[in-house]
């Protein structure tokens, strides 16, 4: 090698992803440097191989090249460019503290380096300021708070030089200081330029992102520490070196109740339990993971695999006390090499934290997590005995009374302490009742139950309940699909309780209850195909409300009334009247909170919101949405809630409150995981929640969301434009944060997708998106074949503009190393104009000014791929920026703003043709035609135009 092809393979090298690889092919490239003979070639072999050790987990490398390096400029210096001299002096604060993260260092050498990067800093006339801030880390690490208090006033009283840190590594260490200092809300202050990307670099803001995540945490700000957790990670997990930062991550989801996240997080890299060239490092990581196994054995899941060292299987108890063993014995090593307890103290209060949090929705899905052995549920709820059963008793008859929804776990523990001596028959079947009527069983043990339940309701001279429990029956053999044998079955029971209330044996909500339970299984016979079953629900439905109304204000029964008018609004909606099915729905909504219910009016408020959004009432289906989960409450199942939190987002969403939709999709994301349906509405979710976050400018955030939405949707389950959808919104996150390769690699998938459909529209914009992509990410012969096949479409569809489009960029792309040349440029140019006159000689009088522009504009490109062609203006590339200015003035007065870009185009070339006078009348044609105008271009322009003439005053 050269030493020129040393330096282009030693930046390609820093370029690859940091770890022993790109150390090992360091090592490769020194050793190729020596054979040159050349001292300077040596120094910068040894400089990369620092630079490469430095970032990774071998930094205890690092040293040897730089004791080599600095002996070789004390022999000869005169071997050091300007360049190395800087960084020779530059690294010097990396073998400090390189040296502080190594045990096996002992202090006093440390002090000795310390010293000696003061000394030789002085003698090269450099400020202090690095010199204090290396002699803070040694204080703090020491804990030594007065000497790191005089040092940390030392540092930032000290002048800011060429040696001092970057501003972002500064203030991070600036507010880690203050965080341990116990002022969260200080550190976050210092850190805010970091975070909001004021100052970054190679490791910033990734290093403050994970350092943010508790003190926001711990000051209540949840949804900076939920989108600093979704940020930080994307930029931590390629990068070895950022071991500490990645156990920050761990901690973060192990105390915010994101345990499974956090596992999630820790499988991704196995490698870190090895690692040991950074002790400090693994450390930290050492000490996260032990704070995780002991939450997940406090959670009952000490037994659960979990990821660890290599070698051997892992459950959660045993890991921990593996990782706090190892994490112990290194904080020793330290705490012997110091001579305090600093570092063992630390980390023995890190590892031994309380949860912060018992739950922080983090808008990705992370498997759930259960009991390794969770006990199974008793077959059936009536077979245990309590002393405190009176208590229970008082407490199941209260909420049954009241009608509440936790009447049923109520009656469940009544259940769990008693046997059949202590309770009588009617409190027996009671249990059995409520048991049944969860609604979660099997069809048999349900109607078993039931049916149970009325013969010791029989049993305690309550005939009309036990009619009661057979028509629950009845209706379960419905639920399962066993709706003739359930009409059958109800029979008897209405009959009964009918005869029974006229004899004064049965209460007026005994019989509404059979009446809703023959209501409700005709409700489940109710079908598109058969229309006239609705004639038998109406019926039955107006049998209730006859029955039930005029008895509203007694026995309970206004929950059946408001039942009666949703089943009522159900029917009137399938024969298509919405409006009054609407006021059927608010009349249901309206009882049951009159009636002191609300919590039961949650599903016809589901229900309303959806007929409100199919009026295009959007306002009111937000109302009803917001009724339905404030009133449902934790009532609502899991996946309830979260189809009502999807919906909202939806609709708030549609009317531009994206704050607001993007927390509802955020909540519906997370019930979806609780309810066991993340590959599937919870994918969803997300998949809406990554929208929003992107037309919120959130793209950091939005890219982690759609990346982990990606896992789980599938064209089968959720559509394949969904799928495309949010390929598109992740492509365009990640251009955003510059990450084309990445970008294009999902429009393509994206492209692929969408070639099927038969509205092409989309592919074609997906296929040049992925052109523009490739092409920012300089794979040249990609983004070629993606723009040709990209022109291919745009012409099937007839859009002659974007078409032209694709050829110039082309041509542009023929210019660049390895490609076709300036030949096919030149005639990919003139293909572009090409296109442009053929549709010009067809084209509609109210489509001439938009294509006269696109020519106009083709000859403006044509006239600077000349000039660049030729290094210099050419009488060519000027006769191009003129035509591309008479273009335009013939495109019309909306294309004034470019016909002057091109107009003061040519007054360059004027000038560097040696034409000044030509140059000045253009320059000042452009001024006179702004000389009124007010706008940000017309102050462009101007400005522009001065420029030529100053130059050439000049």
């Amino acid at each position: 090698m050269t030493l020129q092809e040393l330096r282009v393979a030693a930046q390609d090298n820093y370029g690859q992803p940091e770890g022993p690889a790109r150390n090992a092919r360091a090592e490769h490239l020194l050793a190729e440097a020596e054979q040159l003979g050349d001292p300077l070639a040596v120094i910068e072999g040894l400089r990369h191989q620092l630079q490469v050790y430095n970032y990774s987990s071998e930094k205890n490398k690092m040293f040897v090249p730089f004791a080599r390096l600095l002996r070789m400029w004390d022999e000869h210096p005169e071997d050091f460019d300007k360049y190395e001299i800087h960084t020779l002096h530059w690294v010097f604060k990396w073998m400090s503290s390189g040296m502080l993260d190594q045990p096996s260092v002992p202090l006093a050498a440390i002090e000795k380096w310390q010293a000696e990067m003061a000394h030789r800093y002085r003698l090269a006339g450099h400020s202090e300021r690095a010199v204090r801030m290396g002699e803070f880390a040694i204080a703090r690490h020491l804990g030594d708070r007065e000497r790191a208090a005089r040092a940390y006033e030392a540092w930032l009283a000290a002048d800011r030089d060429e040696m001092a840190d970057c501003h972002a590594c500064e203030l991070h260490g600036q507010g880690s200081w203050q965080r341990h200092l116990g002022d969260d809300a200080k550190a976050l202050e210092l850190w805010r330029p970091v975070l909001d990307g004021e100052h970054t670099c190679a490791h910033e803001p990734h290093a403050a992102l994970a350092s943010s995540l508790l003190p926001l945490v711990r000051l209540g700000r949840l949804e900076e520490a939920r989108a600093n957790h979704l940020r930080g990670f994307r930029l931590v997990r390629p990068m070895e070196s950022m071991r500490s930062a990645f156990a920050q991550h761990i901690e973060f989801c192990a105390l915010t109740g994101n345990e499974a996240r956090a596992l999630e997080i820790l499988a991704e890299r196995p490698g870190y339990f090895a690692g040991e060239g950074s002790p400090d490092s693994r450390g930290d990581f050492l000490e996260a993971v032990t704070l995780l196994m002991d939450r997940l054995t406090a959670l009952g899941l000490g037994g659960q695999a979990v990821p660890g060292p290599a070698g051997q299987d892992w459950t959660a108890a045993g890991l921990a006390v593996h990782a706090r063993t190892e994490a112990l014995a290194i904080a020793a090593l330290f705490d012997a090499r110091n001579g305090t307890p600093e570092i063992g103290d630390r980390t023995r209060q890190r590892m031994d934290q309380a949860p912060l949090l018992d739950r922080l929705p983090l808008g990705i899905r992370a498997r759930r997590l259960a009991p390794a052995a969770a006990p199974k549920p008793a077959e059936r709820p009536d077979a245990a005995a309590s002393a405190s059963l009176p208590e229970l008793l008082v407490r199941a008859r209260q909420l049954s009374d009241a009608q509440h929804p936790d009447a049923g776990e109520a009656w469940a523990a009544v259940g769990a302490v008693g046997d059949r001596s202590a309770l009588d028959p009617h409190d027996r079947a009671q249990v059995l009742d409520h048991w049944a009527m969860r609604g979660t069983h099997e069809t048999g043990p349900q109607v078993t139950a039931f049916r149970d339940a009325a013969e010791l309701y029989e049993a305690a001279g309550d005939p009309g309940e036990a009619a009661a429990a057979r028509a629950r029956a009845a209706y379960a053999l419905a639920r399962g699909d066993r709706t003739e044998e359930a009409l059958a079955a109800l029979a008897e029971p209405h009959a009964r309780v009918l005869a029974l209330h006229a004899e004064g044996r049965a209460t007026a909500r005994q019989v509404s209850g059979v009446l809703i339970a023959l209501a409700r299984v005709h409700e489940c016979l109710m079908h598109p195909e058969h229309p006239e079953r609705a004639e038998a629900l109406e019926r039955a439905v107006r049998e209730v409300l006859a029955f039930a109304e005029p008895r509203i204000a007694e026995d309970r029964v206004a929950s059946r009334v408001a039942d009666a008018y949703g089943m009522l609004g159900d029917v009137t909606g399938f024969r298509g009247d919405l409006a009054g099915a609407r006021e059927l729905y608010e009349r249901s909504v309206a009882t049951y909170t009159e009636a002191g219910l609300p919590w039961y009016a949650a599903e016809t408020e589901a229900k309303l919101a959806g007929l409100c959004r199919h009026l295009d009432d959007a306002e009111g289906a937000e109302r009803a949405l917001r009724a339905a989960l404030e009133h449902g409450g934790a009532y609502v199942e899991p996946a309830g809630r979260a189809h009502l939190h999807l919906q909202l987002s939806e609709v708030l969403g549609a009317t531009g409150q994206l704050e607001g939709a993007a927390d509802h999709a955020l909540e519906a994301g997370y019930w979806a995981d609780e309810a066991g349906e993340g590959a599937g509405v919870g994918a969803y979710a997300r998949h809406l929640l990554g929208g929003w976050l992107l037309r919120l400018d959130r793209t950091a955030e939005a890219a982690a969301v759609l990346e982990a939405a990606l896992l789980d949707l599938t064209e089968d389950e959720h559509g394949s434009g969904a799928v495309v959808q949010t390929l598109w919104w992740l492509g365009d996150c990640l251009t955003a944060l510059g990450e084309p390769r990445e970008a294009a690699e999902h429009w393509l998938r994206a492209a692929d997708i969408a070639r099927h459909w038969p509205e092409q529209r989309d592919h074609a914009m997906l296929a040049n998106l992925a052109a523009q992509a490739l092409y920012r990410a300089e794979l040249n012969p990609q983004a070629e074949q993606a723009y040709r096949r990209a022109g291919e479409l745009w012409r099937e569809l007839g859009n002659t503009q974007a078409l032209i489009r694709t050829v110039r960029v082309r041509g542009w792309l023929a210019l660049r190393e390895g490609q076709a040349g300036p030949e096919a440029a030149r005639a990919l140019m003139a293909e572009a104009a090409a296109e442009c006159e053929r549709a010009l000689a067809g084209a509609e009088a109210d489509a001439r000014p938009h294509l006269l522009a696109e020519l106009a504009d083709t000859h403006r490109q044509t006239a600077e791929l000349l000039a660049r062609m030729a290094e210099a203006p050419t009488e060519e590339a000027l006769a191009c920026a003129d035509r591309a200015v008479a273009t335009f003035t013939e495109a019309g007065p909306d294309h004034l703003d470019a016909r002057t870009g091109a107009e003061l185009m040519a007054a360059w070339m004027e000038t560097d043709l040696g034409r000044p006078e030509a140059a000045e009348a253009r320059a000042r044609a452009v001024l006179a035609t702004y000389a009124e105008a007010t706008s940000p271009q017309a102050a462009s322009r101007r400005e522009e135009a001065e420029s030529v003439l100053e130059h050439l005053r000049g």
